[in-house]
């Protein structure tokens, strides 16, 4: 196994967040325009891919992200498919912006209205990873930091010479017999220098390196041998060896993850794939987006802290800290929020339009809109997926994941669908299709599995969580759209019909309360069975909508169980805490505007930076709760469409 995981680089320049400006801005941004161009021509390509944690970027590999659904497969065929998707290098950058034409702009998905009266102005998110920095917040409310490298001394520990007396090839043949790949039944190990020491060390390697795997010594030919066998057949590979822990240490090792361009789940993967253990026994409260540098807790069942400090010596794109053992995994959605530092450089506001940005912000918050990235990137949404699925319309749904579509896709994407469209033959597409790991080729294996008069199965072999992202993101298309008429007609001010939440019942605001209450207090449904609506015109306009869509809104219950919505209530109006900021002057483009938790233990200085620079940037700091959009609190302070197709066609020279 390689020892190191390089970092995903894309060649790519500045992303411009800008708005439509007036006459008096423009003199000021063509020459602002001049020292960005000069700029990019002198920093070449050195610096790093962009990153933002919960924001949307114009980064053709997002693009390609979002229309391949990545999930977890066989490893061998992951393997080959990251290696089909480094090498693939289609896309003329040229054409990008032109592509970009078939995609969504916020008022597609409903996303029209502010709740600030500044006056907008434009900044760059740079595509440093320094520019966005995401720390998760615990129930307890603490703050997430990578601090601390030490390992808890624990007795029961093996040698640090466990991890070093097998050889790459001796690994390699005991991961086969781990993972069952080859028809083997055991592997001899001979013992070089023979002592009992030795043994033992070898013993200890193969049990904590390979759970799973039990060992025992057996003379050949007068030479002592270690033979490593299968303990409990394919089970021994889900629970790791209960006996060998002792019973004194907590079951479950918790850790901080500090990393950078994965997202949590692809981090997991790519632990579980160097620890030989599958991913499920990994626990986390929530996951984390790629573009960023994000630090959060995660728990793992019975792999000592040892094993897992260990693999900060092999993985350059994340850090493992903080290790503590404890009696309790961790469960999604137990976190308090996210707090979040991010960096809008060349911002070109006066320090009274920012002023005023930022204490709309801290005073008023944003409107919790669903972000561009819950709708998809390409020319067809995923809320019309979702739309499909509700109607039960299944050949709809087959004919809008797998039919030919403008935009920007990777080639063999392009091929297997234009096959697909030719011949309705899923085994003549999956042949164009190298990378199997895509919703598009999920589909046809299952297509090809349950045949086309069956699509219903065959859609079910897509990850059930893949499924029901198509239809939350129906749900998000709608409440965004009524949040909208909701603000339109009655603007910021709790109005009678209104629901408020009672604990986690919701009620509707009557005339005679109406002083208790203001627009923080409202809350508004995401569409389903189990859900109360408004009592005004708001409440109708949900009704015609679905009625638009050939939904009945009082029958959302469908007939296969996973697609039944009960619903929920999410608040209009999110104020965010913990909202500092500061403008700062540069000079420098490539160097970071502040130090990360890695940086500060690695004794990196803070970036000196000069009192009058040539360029400013705006750093603001807020903290949100789960399930909100930084996004939409950018475009609350800049006042711009924070869509891809907005940002290539306002500015398109990071891609020459």
């Amino acid at each position: 196994l390689r020892c190191a995981l390089n970092m995903e680089t894309v060649e790519m320049n500045n992303v411009s967040l800008k708005r439509p400006r007036s006459e008096d801005d423009v003199a000021n941004v063509d020459e602002i325009k001049r020292q960005k161009i000069s700029e990019k021509s002198k920093m070449g390509n050195d610096s790093g891919q962009s990153v933002e944690a919960v924001t949307e970027q114009p980064d053709k590999s997002l693009l390609e992200d979002a229309k391949n659904e990545i999930i977890p497969n066989e490893e061998s065929e992951e393997q080959e498919d990251e290696e089909l998707e480094d090498s693939d290098e289609d896309g003329d950058p040229e054409s990008f912006a032109d592509m970009m034409k078939h995609g969504l702009t916020e008022s597609d998905v409903g996303i029209t209205k502010f709740v600030s009266s500044h006056k907008g102005f434009s900044g760059i998110l740079k595509e440093r990873y320094s520019d966005f920095v995401v720390h998760e917040i615990g129930k307890d409310g603490r703050v997430s930091h990578l601090d601390d490298f030490s390992v808890p001394v624990d007795d029961e520990d093996p040698s640090e010479e466990t991890f070093t007396v097998l050889s790459e090839e001796d690994k390699q043949r005991l991961e086969e017999l781990q993972l069952l790949k080859n028809k083997e039944t055991s592997v001899a190990i001979e013992v070089i220098e023979d002592t009992k020491e030795k043994r033992t060390v070898i013993h200890q390697a193969v049990k904590s390196l390979f759970p799973g795997l039990e060992t025992k010594t057996e003379d050949r030919d007068g030479k002592k041998y270690i033979i490593a066998y299968h303990a409990a057949g394919k089970k021994a590979l889900a629970n790791p060896r209960k006996h060998s822990w002792p019973k004194s240490r907590g079951s479950y090792c918790h850790f901080v993850l500090y990393k950078e361009n994965k997202d949590t789940m692809d981090a997991i993967n790519v632990l579980s794939k160097f620890l030989r253990v599958k991913p499920n026994i990994f626990s986390y409260m929530g996951t984390k987006d790629k573009r960023a540098i994000t630090v959060q807790e995660i728990a793992v069942l019975r792999i000592t802290a040892q094993r897992l400090a260990h693999l900060n010596k092999c993985l350059m794109n994340f850090k493992l800290g903080n290790f503590s053992y404890k009696n309790y995994p961790l469960k999604l959605g137990e976190l308090q929020g996210n707090h979040f530092t991010v960096v809008l450089r060349n911002i070109t506001g006066t320090d009274e339009q920012i002023e005023q940005a930022m204490h709309s912000l801290r005073e008023i918050g944003f409107i919790n809109y669903y972000g561009m990235q819950r709708f998809g990137t390409t020319a067809v949404p995923t809320y019309q997926i979702g739309r499909a699925i509700l109607q039960n319309n299944w050949n709809e749904v087959m004919d809008l994941i797998l039919k030919p579509r403008p935009g920007a896709e990777k080639g063999y994407l392009v091929k297997c669908r234009e096959e697909w469209a030719k011949t309705k033959d899923p085994a003549a597409a999956l042949k164009k299709l190298p990378v199997k790991r895509c919703v598009e080729g999920q589909l046809l294996r299952g297509l090809l599995k349950y045949g086309m008069k069956n699509i219903i199965s065959a859609f079910g072999i897509i990850p059930r969580n893949n499924r029901l992202m198509y239809i939350h993101s129906y749900q998000s298309y709608v409440w965004n759209n009524m949040v909208s008429k909701r603000i339109e007609e009655y603007g910021l001010r709790a109005v009678p019909g209104d629901l408020t939440l009672k604990g986690a019942t919701a009620v509707h605001i009557e005339e005679g309360d109406i002083d208790n209450y203001t627009i923080h207090d409202v809350v508004m449904p995401l569409p389903g069975f189990d859900v109360i609506y408004p009592k005004h015109k708001i409440g109708e306009a949900y009704k015609e909508m679905l009625v638009a869509d050939n939904l009945d809104i009082n029958n959302m219950r469908h007939k296969i169980r996973d697609y039944s919505l009960s619903g929920a209530y999410r608040k209009i109006i999110i104020r965010p805490q913990n909202v500092s900021w500061e403008v700062v002057a540069y000079d420098d483009p490539r160097i970071p505007l502040f130090t990360t938790d890695l940086d500060k233990l690695e004794g990196k200085p803070s970036p000196v930076l000069p009192t009058d620079g040539k360029f400013r940037a705006l750093k603001m700091e807020f903290s949100l709760p789960p399930s909100t959009y930084a996004t939409m609190a950018i475009r609350e302070v800049l006042k711009m469409d924070t869509s891809i197709k907005n940002q290539t066609q306002l500015n398109t020279t990071w891609l020459r």
